[in-house]
């Protein structure tokens, strides 16, 4: 039976194109949203094991925005990457070299979870350098410092155990049916049962969808590896960090002392919800945005 998108209508309603670019040896699958000549575009990173499909709720709220979205490499139809490792500074450079292939060197970066990282160590390390930075669901602290600091260290050791099984066996672990639906049940907040069952399907459609249990595993690493705090100091642009009052991964406590770490930042925590803001709660994050930003408009709703 099929499972109704809550956002089907709104993301129909908007012109979307593709195409592929090769970076640092990844062939990497982008979505290109909005209007082409739209006075602002935001290029966007994903977070651990999803790809462009995460954020479409939170775009298709947008009238008059143009958004790029990639898969990001090792995930969703990209490619991985074979120039530098599935590591922090890989996936940075990969930012980097993705946004100059296509032009938009001088575009506004969001960054939801794992892609928060990313985008912040890649400014940090002046490998980007955006006008202006928006982080949905920010990784503001160590995931080994927060609420679910004991449920990472299990996650990493069921990881890693992986990759010293064959490969079969390893890749069925990583894509088995009841390990995905316990991440879903353990980040989905909403007691909306429709939605709670298309963020369901959207878990156990894509993110099974990577390139192999190496690069996964890799990734998983790099996630848990470093947070925005790490780079706090040297990201001076105006930033937008968009927070959970319920997010499992980073607590209210951490992301207040991101905003103060920040030397150019503006918090809002949303309450009732985890980290799944871009699934739950989307058009709070895009009204957030635009109250932000001074500019752009909302698709009206049906």
């Amino acid at each position: 039976m099929p499972v109704f998108s809550p956002y089907a209508a709104l993301l129909s309603a908007m012109p979307i194109r593709t195409g592929v670019v090769t970076v640092l040896g990844s062939e990497t699958h982008y979505w290109d949203y909005g209007p082409a000549d739209a006075a602002i575009t935001i290029v966007v990173a994903h977070g651990y094991r999803g790809e462009h499909h995460g954020l479409e709720p939170v775009i298709a709220q947008f009238a008059d925005v143009r958004f790029i979205g990639a898969d990001m490499p090792g995930f969703g139809e990209s490619g991985p990457l074979t120039e530098v490792p599935h590591s922090v500074d890989g996936y940075a450079r990969w930012l980097a070299g993705f946004q100059e292939a296509l032009g938009f060197e001088r575009a506004i970066v969001l960054g939801h979870s794992f892609g928060s990282i990313i985008t912040s160590y890649a400014i940090a390390n002046g490998l980007i350098n955006p006008p202006k930075l928006i982080l949905i669901n920010p990784i503001a602290a160590s995931a080994l410092e927060g609420p679910s600091a004991a449920l990472t260290r299990l996650t990493m050791a069921f990881y890693r155990s992986t990759l010293v099984v064959p490969e079969k066996v390893g890749y069925w672990m990583l894509s088995n049916w009841v390990i995905i639906r316990g991440m879903s049940v353990k980040l989905a907040q909403t007691k909306d049962k429709t939605l709670r069952r298309f963020i369901h399907d959207q878990h156990h459609t894509y993110f099974g969808r990577f390139a192999s249990r190496t690069s996964v595993v890799e990734s998983f690493d790099a996630s848990v590896s470093h947070n925005v705090g790490d780079f706090a100091e040297r990201i001076t642009m105006p930033t937008l960090l968009i927070g959970a009052a319920g997010d499992p991964i980073t607590a209210v406590k951490h992301l207040h002392a991101l905003e103060a770490a920040l030397p150019n930042a503006e918090l809002h925590v949303i309450p009732d919800v985890g980290h799944l803001i871009h699934y739950e709660v989307p058009r709070i994050a895009a009204q957030q945005i635009v109250d932000w930003l001074g500019e752009g408009t909302l698709a009206e709703e049906s």
